[in-house]
């Protein structure tokens, strides 16, 4: 099995632990991976891409466009940025939020309407309101992993594979709550 994944959102999102967690699952579970990190302006609510790819032998971090066997977007209009790196038969995760991007605020620029009714007319896409099972967990920041619940589902491994990485990758005190987050996703 061979995966390329790419992993997309805004600064403070929880991309990069996103990826973290997606290349240990596939470490475990005896593959080569590598991880390529694109941190834009992050800390302004830029702009964050990350690529995991695993399998049998892999040479390079970076997933070429048109390549992404899953897209897991943590916002609808990053989704739609880098829809072109879907593969034909891949699948985005799509986490159903908005985030506005300064351009946008600044009245230079309007957010599209209908990002999912495009994205879906040409991808197969899956979205979810990662936001909403968040609070309703009482933790906004766990979105991240009630998204990737959602995409642990196409990018393979068991649920108990990915809850012993979560549950040593996240800081202690949030263990709990993410490992919740990743099963409101995953079911």
């Amino acid at each position: 099995m061979e995966k390329n994944i790419m992993i997309v959102g805004v600064g403070g999102q929880g991309t990069l632990l996103t990826s973290r967690i997606i290349g240990k699952v596939a470490m475990r579970s005896g593959y080569d991976v590598k991880i390529s990190e694109v941190h834009g302006m992050a800390q302004r609510g830029g702009s964050v891409v990350t690529f995991v790819r695993f399998g049998e032998r892999v040479f390079e971090p970076v997933v070429e466009e048109g390549c992404a066997d899953v897209i897991v977007a943590f916002e609808r209009l990053e989704a739609l940025r880098y829809a072109h790196f879907l593969k034909k038969d891949g699948v985005m995760i799509v986490n159903d939020c908005k985030i506005e991007p300064m351009t946008v605020v600044t009245g230079a620029a309007k957010y599209p309407d209908g990002i999912l009714e495009k994205l879906s007319a040409s991808h197969e896409v899956n979205s979810l309101d990662g936001q909403k099972i968040a609070l309703e967990l009482g933790n906004s920041k766990v979105l991240n992993s009630a998204v990737l619940g959602r995409a642990a589902k196409f990018i393979g491994f068991e649920a108990d594979e990915w809850l012993s990485v979560i549950e040593e990758t996240v800081p202690p005190k949030t263990v709990d709550i993410n490992k919740a987050a990743f099963l409101r996703g995953y079911n």
